[in-house]
């Protein structure tokens, strides 16, 4: 018999695409999670795994157990959810990784909400990015993930989660003072072509919303910089660093010292904010009411 655990093993290994990585998110040695990748293998009469000097991949019998893995594992989070709901599930601690101003936002908001309608439930807030925290998710170390779309996120029909939008902003332009588009009212990324900018690293999805962006204003950034700290990105376009796009919920609040911010003209980027838990705990006792409260907390950003 396939035992669930074991099914659980072989996603974070399709996930992270290395055996140590997956073991690292699992809290497993990688001769731990080899050992069970092989019982699997033993109990299937299949190879599922193949590694190489890039990593790991799974075979095609790996792709079809892994089809069956993730609705077997989503059943098993609505059977917990059910439990707990039996349970009265009542109280209890709910994990949840977001970015920095997503905890801002909609995350400390949910959390004074949630003290007034469900104050046996205790949130714990880890700050993560918005591609990290979906991962977290996937490996059981946080309940909940609020993050952002970006290039290979999973999308709405993934059968490993189940997405809560919440909110869509804008990014600004930011631009160095005496700027020559300062003076304007808007402006249109196409006429910053030829300036240097500065960026997020690359992985972060609002790194890939600044390259998009400019990619279909006709050119390709002259990425010069890169913070992952919006003030930062600020304290060097105040020094005339370069120009970058910065969402506005960042600069809300911020002192831009001498930088300038301006809308861009047309279609702005715009970050789009989802929740997202395991496929099947959408309706636990605790997680239900917390995802509730991000709701309730987003209506006003959105």
């Amino acid at each position: 018999m396939i035992e669930a655990r074991r099914l659980h093993i072989l996603r974070a290994v399709a996930d992270h695409r290395t055996v140590t990585a997956a073991a690292a998110a699992l809290y497993l040695t990688p001769s731990a999670v080899s050992q069970q990748l092989a019982a699997l293998e033993q109990e299937t009469g299949h190879r599922l795994v193949e590694r190489n000097a890039r990593g790991a991949r799974l075979t095609p019998a790996g792709e079809i157990l892994l089809s069956h893995a993730n609705a077997v594992l989503a059943q098993l989070e609505r059977a917990e959810s059910e439990l707990a709901a039996y349970g009265s599930g009542e109280a209890g601690t709910v994990t949840v990784a977001a970015f920095a101003t997503g905890i801002g936002l909609v995350v400390a908001p949910a959390i004074t909400g949630l003290a007034r309608t469900s104050p046996g439930i205790r949130v714990r807030v880890r700050d993560a990015e918005g591609d990290e925290s979906l991962l977290m998710v996937l490996d059981r170390q946080v309940d909940v993930a609020v993050a952002v779309e970006y290039r290979g996120a999973p999308g709405e029909d993934d059968a490993r989660l189940t997405r809560v939008p919440l909110y869509a902003e804008p990014f600004d332009a930011v631009l160095p003072p005496g700027h020559p588009l300062a003076a304007g009212d808007r402006v249109a990324l196409a006429d910053l072509a030829k300036d240097a900018w500065i960026g997020q690293s690359a992985g972060n999805p609002c790194h890939d919303v600044t390259v998009l962006a400019c990619e279909y204003a006709g050119f390709a950034p002259r990425l010069e910089h890169s913070s992952d700290d919006f003030r930062a990105v600020v304290a060097l376009a105040s020094a005339g660093a370069g120009v970058a796009l910065v969402p506005r919920s960042a600069l809300s609040g911020m002192a831009p010292d001498a930088a300038v911010i301006r809308p861009v003209d047309g279609v702005a980027p715009t970050r789009r904010v989802f929740a997202a838990v395991r496929r099947g705990a959408e309706d636990h006792p605790l997680i239900s009411p917390v995802l509730d409260a991000l709701r309730a907390a987003a209506e006003p950003a959105g």
